[in-house]
Parts: C-alpha cells; structure tokens; sequence
C-alpha cells in the first residue's frame, strides 16, 4: 500500500509546526531586544529582577498573540491561493469536458441525421420511383428490396437508441437460460457468411468444445447480440482478407472462463482510441471524415452487456494490419441440454394448413391495420378490425367462437393490457397475441400476464408471424 498520500499532510503539518515556533522565537527575541542591550550597556543591573521579568513576560504574550494571528492570515493565505489554483484546475478541466461533450454531442447529432436520413432517401426515394409507369418485373424487385435494406438499417438505428436508454435508466434485465455456444456460433457464421463472401472475402469459426460441453446458463439474446454487433463492426472496417470468431476455455482467478474473439484484418484501430470506441456515441474517426454507417451505439452496448454476464471486453488492434475482439463470460456447464436454440422456421405448406380461422384486429393505427389485415386475410375466414379497446371486448362478447385476438397494447378508450383482462373474464379459450412499438424489457411478460398467450413486436415480419400461427394453430 502507498502511503505517500496519507504521509504528506503529517509532513505539512510539521513542517508548520516548526515555522510556527521559529517565527515565534524570532518575535520574542526582537521583542526583547531592548532588554538584552540594555544589560549590555548596564551589567551592573541584574537582568533578571522584577522589572525586566514583568516586561519581558507581558512582551512575550503580545509577540506569542501578534505571531500567531500573523501565523493564520499566512495560512488563510495560503489556503486561499491553494482554493484559488484548485478551483482554477477545476474550471479548466470543466471547460475541457464541456469543449469534448459539445464536440462528441455535435458529431453524434451530425451522425444521426446522416443515420435517419440516409434509410429515409432510400425508402421515401425508391417509394416513389414504384409509382413510375412502364417498370419491369425486375425493377420493382430491385426498389422493393432497396426499400426493405433501408428499413432494416433504420429499425437497427432505432432499436440501439432504445436498447442505450434500457441500459442507462437500468430497465435492461438479464434473462438466464441454457443456451449452447457452439450453435449460437455456427448461426452467425450461417448468417453472415454470404454477406462476407459478397466482399471478396473468408469468414470461419472455431468452436474448442464438444457440444455436450457447450452449454452454459446465460441470456441468450444479450450474448447474441454481443457476437452480432462485433461481427457486423468486423464487416464493416474490413475490406480484403478475413474474418474468424470462436473461443476458448480458460482458467482465471481459479475459475474457467470461455474467452470469445472475432478478428478481423481490416482498418484497424489507433492506440489512442482503442479505449474511446467503448463510451457510446463514438466511432474510430469522429472527425466527420471516415465516419461508417451506425450510430456509434454497437460497442457501448456490447460492453454494457457483457459487463451485465459478469464479464469484461477488451481490443488487440493495429492500424491498417486488423483487430481482434476479446471478451470473457464465466463457463456454467450444464450436463444435459433440454432446449434448443433454433427458431422453428415456417414452411410454405403453414399458408396452406392454417385456414378458416376467425379472427379480430384490434389496431388504431390505419397502416398497421391494414399490413396485418392483409397477412391475415390468406387464412382467415371472418375478420373484425375495431380500433378501441372497449370495441374489441364487444366483438368478442358477440363472437365468442374467435379463434385469434391481434390485440394492440396501446389505444385509445381502452388499452389492449385491461381489453385483454376483461376478455380473460369471460372467454380463456381464444388464443390473444399482443402486437406492440413499445420494444421495452418486460413488455412480454406484461402481456402475459394480462392474459394474452404471446407477444409480437412491431415492425411485424411475416416469417414471425407465420411463426406463431405455427405455434399455436398448426
């Protein structure tokens, strides 16, 4: 232990009281000055009789006042110039953080703009382009599919705005279940493998363990995220070479520990910014120059989940020769495996088998209306559309033969939470999907408990749709 710290003011303090006793042995001595002169010009006269004694005692209590009342304006004085050169430090290292936070607020607003806009042109501009007469088959595909890209990348923006407010305003939960690495590996490598190979270039995995091995108790869709977000942040800073994740087993601190890595040759990092792509709202080059698509979320957020799996992140970078991603999470072997990580899949013959149901759509919202409509419409002999939910509880109270409720969350007169719990009271058979924006930890557990048997959040994709009416009508 140091204990510089703690030894300097016992220093200080003897140091002052050593000036304190000098400077008052000084006073008394110059006080009394006249009388040591005056025994040297009369020895004859004892020095030390009443007089001298009485005088030279009331001098000393005057010079031992003066010296210390002198004594506390030097150390007021001190104390002030010290207050003063302090508050002075603070002002300039507070006008260098608010100089940094303009300068980082600046570059994120510039970079969002450029983030929203950007999907925007793509949806808005090829949108309109649709509308052109004389399109061939081929184009229309081209637009829609540019349309769709754009989409993806936006909801990508929208969804790491609300996943830092989670973190930040502490709504983000951790979810534990069995999950296995190794399949949770090979998915992403399935997934971006064409993405990567579009680039010219390799991607390949490493998983160390046997598979039986490979699971341990974490939350999946935070460690999902987390190999997700590297990846794609590999994608995007390297153009030529390769790209390889995987992990290995370690021992730490007399426990084991799965350390992950995705490595890439690509751009590369410069020392003095491998800590600074951790805080959130930065990029590698926040100087508007090179700045990539994304908002500058991705790392923040692979950080702060992995910190909630009781593990930390680090980065081996060189500029302009790669950079490697490691993270650690503890390895909590489970024997057997009793679930599985692969979503089912909705196959084509799904359209076909699930038919003649009937069915009601509570949404306010017209387009989000009529989007699900349509997907519904191919399997659904009778659909009601209301708007409100004290419409959907009376449709329901006439129709009690309903095979789907499509219950959005939030409408007015009457949310889908109390339209659910009062349908609940008189009808439990019929099967109520919740359909919500919000996106919030939490929501499908609400929603649960309300009443309704599962959740979808929006924007709704037709292959998890078809997922669900799978689950439950299949």
């Amino acid at each position: 232990m140091n204990n510089t710290g703690l030894m300097n003011p016992i220093i200080k303090s003897k140091m002052s009281l050593l000036k304190t006793l000098i400077l008052i042995v000084i006073i008394v001595f110059f006080s009394n000055v006249n009388a040591f002169v005056d025994y040297f010009i009369h020895p004859e006269i004892p020095f030390f009789d009443k007089e001298h004694l009485i005088v030279g005692f009331i001098t000393g209590i005057f010079s031992v006042i003066l010296s210390l009342i002198i004594l506390f304006y030097i150390n007021r004085l001190q104390n002030i110039n010290i207050e003063h050169n302090n508050l002075l430090k603070e002002l300039s290292q507070a006008k260098q953080t608010a100089e940094d936070n303009n300068r980082l607020k600046s570059a994120f607003l510039a970079n969002m703009s450029h983030e929203i806009r950007t999907p925007m042109n793509g949806i808005l501009g090829f949108a309109g382009l649709l509308k052109t007469h004389g399109l061939t088959g081929e184009e229309q595909q081209e637009y829609i599919r540019i349309i769709e890209k754009s989409g993806v990348r936006m909801l990508n923006i929208i969804n790491d705005i609300i996943d830092i407010s989670k973190i930040e305003s502490g709504l983000m939960k951790v979810d534990m279940k069995e999950s296995n690495v190794n399949e949770q590996i090979e998915y992403i490598y399935t997934f971006f493998k064409p993405e990567v190979e579009a680039k010219g270039m390799q991607l390949s995995f490493k998983n160390t363990l046997p598979s039986n091995k490979a699971i341990i108790k974490t939350d999946r869709e935070k460690f999902y995220a987390i190999l997700t977000n590297l990846v794609k942040n590999a994608i995007k800073y390297t153009y030529t070479g390769t790209i390889e994740l995987g992990y290995n087993l370690i021992q730490k601190q007399n426990s084991e520990f799965l350390q992950f890595f995705v490595k890439d040759s690509g751009t590369g990092i410069p020392k003095d910014r491998q800590n600074a792509i951790f805080e959130r709202f930065v990029q590698v080059d926040i100087c508007d120059k090179k700045v990539q698509q994304g908002a500058g979320l991705g790392l923040a957020i692979t950080k702060s989940y992995i910190e909630m799996l009781g593990g930390t992140i680090w980065v081996d970078s060189e500029e302009g020769k790669g950079s490697t991603f490691f993270f650690i999470i503890p390895y909590n072997a489970e024997l057997e495996v009793n679930s599985t990580l692969k979503n089912p899949v909705p196959s084509v013959k799904v359209w076909n088998q699930v038919k003649n149901l009937k069915i009601l759509i509570a949404e306010d919202d017209e387009v989000s209306d009529n989007l699900i409509s349509n997907m519904a419409q191919k399997f659904g002999e009778k659909i009601f559309n209301v708007r409100t939910g004290i419409e959907a509880v009376e449709v329901c109270h006439t129709n009690p033969d309903l095979d789907l409720i499509l219950m959005d969350i939030q409408m007015p007169e009457m949310g889908g939470y109390e339209a659910t719990q009062q349908i609940r009271l008189f009808n439990k058979e019929v099967i109520i999907i919740a359909q919500t924006a919000n996106g919030l930890s939490g929501d499908k557990a609400k929603c649960v408990e309300a009443g309704c048997n599962d959740y979808i959040a929006k924007p709704i994709m037709k292959d998890e749709f078809m997922s669900l009416l799978q689950k439950y009508f299949n």
